[in-house]
């Protein structure tokens, strides 16, 4: 089926018209908007915030922010280039609000991850106990991470794809990737070393 250009400009057009006189939203116009504006969107929450997991959440958040604040588009700029300030604004905010995370302590684990952690293989029932018990683990680590160096860790390390790939999914530099990429196993070995101190002490 071929795509529909939809022209941003009438649909802009046509909801301002519709919010001065009825003082009702056209939905229709409303419904374009948002789908000529989705591809955008997507690709900022992509590039900005790197967990997917929430990616649909966050264009919702940006495309109800969008609808709040039209009346103050002054069309000084491209519709897109404003689009793009909330969404890039919205996924700031977003990583702000990660910026706390957990903080993994040996008390935390259960006792099968303490006996992955030692190597205990009598403590563990069986070898899938001990993968499930480790698979915990690593996403507890990942969890302490900030936002970006999760991201870098899950798509080399667990999901195997080159630094192209990441390169392509991101948006950032190769020299970027591969920078973060060492900086985040720098910071996982560290967070792993303090866990194993704390079991010493």
């Amino acid at each position: 089926m071929p795509e529909v250009e939809i022209d941003i400009a009438a649909c802009l057009e046509r909801l301002r018209e519709s919010e001065r006189g009825a003082g009702r939203r056209d939905e229709a116009a409303a419904r374009d908007l948002i789908q000529a504006l989705y591809p955008l969107v997507l690709k900022l929450v992509r590039r900005h915030l790197p967990r997917r997991t929430a990616e649909e959440d966050l264009c919702q958040m940006i495309f109800v922010k969008l609808f709040q604040n039209l009346h103050q588009y002054s069309g000084a700029v491209p519709l897109e280039h404003w689009v793009s300030r909330i969404a890039v604004n919205t996924c700031l905010n977003q990583l702000r609000a990660e910026k706390v995370r957990p903080e993994l302590r040996w008390a935390d684990l259960s006792e099968t991850q303490v006996a992955v952690l030692e190597n205990r293989p009598e403590a563990m029932a069986e070898s899938e106990t001990e993968a499930i018990a480790s698979r915990e683990i690593v996403a507890r680590l990942m969890e302490a991470l900030n936002p970006a160096d999760r991201l870098v860790i899950q798509l080399l390390h667990l999901e195997g794809r080159s630094v192209q790939e990441v390169k392509a999914l991101t948006g950032w530099s190769l020299p970027l990737v591969k920078v973060r990429a060492f900086r985040a196993r720098q910071r996982l070995k560290s967070l792993f070393q303090s866990l194993m101190q704390e079991n010493r002490l």
